[in-house]
């Protein structure tokens, strides 16, 4: 566990993250979800040439990284703000190329567990779910400003509900829906008995849903992971741990058109067949370990996707 005190949270996939970063040309690479600093704590451990720049948008980890930073001096700078902003952060820290960059998507264990967040549907909290807590949108807003039409297509779109629409009318019949326990109650009670038995808590993906959109993750991740790859220098990697579908397709596709993709200053005369890629595939994608799941059963979901910069 290399994550900093007050902000416990096991690193997904540590080991095979820290594989990916093992070939990468000295610099800094880029922990665009910084979190606990759990990755980045332990590639600056294992790579003594190696600088990480973290990214978080949460102001709780940037507290919680503070003995990290205080830690490996130097090698550990921190921002706060969102992942589509790469360009700027680099550009404050003097930086015009990058080693790599990690995406660790989605949620973190301390975020879930408390519950004055709003992200638990274990425990009764506020309609919160805000990542950046400076931020104006809540859950408070979808969950009871939303209509049903519009509740319906965020729960199919960001979680792949597939009783979307009973959960949205049995939402808007509830409110004003209280707080998180209240929320998980209305969800559960929409959903047939039959499919409450199987795929875990039966608000888990409702949950999700509303968190996606609250914090605009699906917005912003195309736009960050191309200014990563824009950013890679030749020989560096970006690795994305992605959690559900919706996540998966924009990383995949991502990687898909940048392996397609000309230089930005290629000829439009230049026949694709010979315009050399921009990334390759390093392996196909990869799941945790069966150890890693009977150790954290929440890391079930993850999936991760590694490319290695080639060109420009």
């Amino acid at each position: 566990m290399h994550a900093a005190p007050g902000f416990i949270h096991e690193p997904v996939m540590l080991d095979e993250v820290l594989e990916a970063f093992d070939a990468v040309p000295a610099g800094t690479v880029v922990d665009a979800t910084l979190g606990g600093g759990g990755h980045a704590g332990a590639l600056l451990e294992r790579r003594a040439d190696l600088r990480v720049l973290g990214i978080d948008r949460d102001d709780a980890s940037h507290e919680a990284t503070a003995p990290l930073v205080e830690r490996f001096g130097g090698r550990l700078a921190v921002e706060h703000g969102r992942f589509d902003r790469i360009p700027e952060f680099l550009a404050r820290h003097g930086l015009t190329e990058i080693s790599g960059a990690l995406f660790d998507l989605g949620v973190s264990s301390p975020q879930l567990d408390r519950a004055e967040r709003g992200f638990t549907y274990r425990s009764a909290g506020p309609l919160d779910m805000r990542m950046d807590r400076t931020q104006e949108l809540t859950a408070d807003h979808v969950v009871n400003g939303y209509d049903e039409q519009r509740l319906a297509s965020l729960l199919r779109d960001h979680a792949d509900e597939r009783h979307a629409r009973r959960i949205a009318r049995a939402i808007v019949s509830a409110r004003p829906v209280r707080d998180t326990a209240h929320l998980a109650e209305v969800v559960v009670a929409a959903i047939p008995a039959p499919a409450r038995r199987t795929g875990g808590h039966p608000a888990k993906r409702a949950f999700q849903a509303i968190r996606i959109e609250v914090n605009g993750e699906l917005d912003a991740l195309p736009a960050a992971l191309r200014q990563a790859i824009d950013a890679t220098s030749p020989g560096g990697r970006i690795a994305v741990l992605s959690y559900h579908s919706g996540e998966d397709r924009i990383v995949a596709g991502a990687f898909a058109d940048a392996e397609r993709a000309s230089p930005p200053d290629a000829s439009p005369f230049v026949h694709p067949d010979t315009v050399r890629r921009r990334v390759r595939r390093v392996r196909a994608p990869r799941r945790p370990s069966q150890a890693e799941l009977e150790r954290n059963p929440r890391a079930s979901a993850a999936k991760l996707r590694v490319v290695e910069k080639v060109g420009r």
